[in-house]
């Protein structure tokens, strides 16, 4: 067997069909295949791994060059997608061979964070990943947002397709990128997909001239559904003013359906709005999101709360030893082997990074299998890496 890296054509043989046959109806028609020419240019700059034996691609594992906001720095992330395994060849440790030298390469460039989207979440755990919160789901009627119709706010609305709008959408989910904990973006070549396929209609809200909202759907008939996809706003008059817009539709459709971030709370948009608000996470097909820290270098310099701890980590490729975290300036310092005199703690690599991206609290760690922390320990963590709600975003 061998491992070697694909570039351009060579995925339409290799990567590709294995990812269609594990995530898609199959067996494939003969037009489907024919589609698999036209990904190339969007995945043109990924770093794409296989194994194979005497000419037959047995795995294949994929990272996107993306970039992360890990508590208000944007830092270079490696999103994992496209991990597939030939049927005849599963359960045979091919996958986790080919993670550990894609992410011992993401490592080395300088990708300190990796996201993925897990067919399994606790096949990920063993490599370091937690859970992230997924989007929520939000669905009502048009009629219900009939009270905006008579509202006048101040600011107004773009609307147009996606391929004329894009550098606008670009431009407004890079602003988005530098202000949100978790949000990911994708590189260039890769983002311009949704321009070029052309099959959204691109919403903005604009205050003073400037986008402080926006949201990119289609409809999918007269009276059915009017889909969004990742509804922005930076603030509440942004969504309302993308929401009147929306109650413009009450004699076109019947439902709208959105997705909106983890922490926006849609049942207080509106008074007797009648709206359901769903996340579900399960397998296969609908998981929650992962991510980890891969290089200690992602919490350098990073804006903190005060505090002092030492940290052992244990049980990982990629982080391991011990380390004084000090956040006593309001940017962390992490200095290996740090001081015996202050509150210590045993971490696993998915420890450290649930406390990095806000989505566990120091006492919830014992609980998970994810270290052992004593009740001063935690508070000098839970000051350190105070909760905070990431939002993944792209999704990949």
């Amino acid at each position: 067997m061998t491992i070697r890296r694909v570039t351009a054509d060579d995925r339409l043989t290799t990567s590709f069909p294995l990812a269609a046959y594990a995530f898609e109806s199959s067996p494939l028609g003969a037009a489907r295949v024919e589609h698999f020419r036209d990904y190339l240019p969007y995945h043109q700059g990924n770093t794409t791994l296989v194994i194979e034996e005497d000419g037959a691609t047995l795995a294949a594992v994929s990272a996107i060059g993306m970039r992360q906001n890990l508590r208000g720095v944007v830092l270079p992330m490696a999103g994992v997608a496209g991990v597939a395994t030939h049927p005849l060849a599963r359960r045979q440790g091919h996958v986790r061979t080919l993670l550990h030298r894609l992410l011992d390469e993401m490592r080395d460039e300088g990708r300190p964070l990796s996201a993925l989207y897990p067919f399994r979440p606790s096949f990920y755990a063993r490599f370091g990943y937690v859970g992230l919160p997924k989007p929520r789901t939000v669905t009502f009627t048009p009629a219900d947002l009939g009270s905006l119709l008579r509202a006048e706010l101040p600011g107004e609305v773009g609307w147009e397709r996606i391929a004329a709008g894009y550098p606008t959408w670009r431009a407004f989910t890079e602003r988005c990128l530098e202000q949100r904990h978790g949000f990911s973006v994708f590189p260039d070549y890769r983002a311009v997909g949704l321009r070029d396929r052309d099959e959204h209609w691109l919403l903005t809200a604009r205050v003073d001239g400037a986008v402080t909202g926006a949201i990119t759907y289609r409809i999918d008939d007269y009276g059915g559904t009017l889909l969004g996809n990742e509804l922005l706003a930076t603030d509440p008059l942004a969504r309302t003013l993308l929401l009147q817009f929306l109650a413009r539709h009450v004699d076109q459709v019947e439902r709208v359906s959105l997705q909106v971030p983890p922490d926006e709370l849609p049942e207080l948009w509106l008074t007797d709005l009648d709206v359901r608000v769903e996340a579900r996470a399960g397998r296969p097909g609908s998981s929650a999101p992962m991510a980890r820290l891969l290089s200690l270098d992602a919490l350098s310099g990073l804006p903190v709360g005060p505090g002092r701890v030492r940290v052992e980590l244990t049980g990982d490729r990629w982080l391991a030893g011990t380390h004084l975290l000090d956040g006593t300036s309001g940017t962390l310092d992490v200095v290996t082997d740090g001081s015996a005199r202050v509150p210590s703690a045993t971490l696993t690599a998915a420890g450290l990074s649930a406390l990095a991206y806000g989505v566990l609290d120091p006492a919830e760690l014992p609980l998970r299998g994810l270290g052992e922390v004593q009740p001063d320990a935690a508070a000098e963590l839970r000051s350190i890496f105070p909760r905070e709600v990431p939002y993944l975003f792209a999704d990949f």
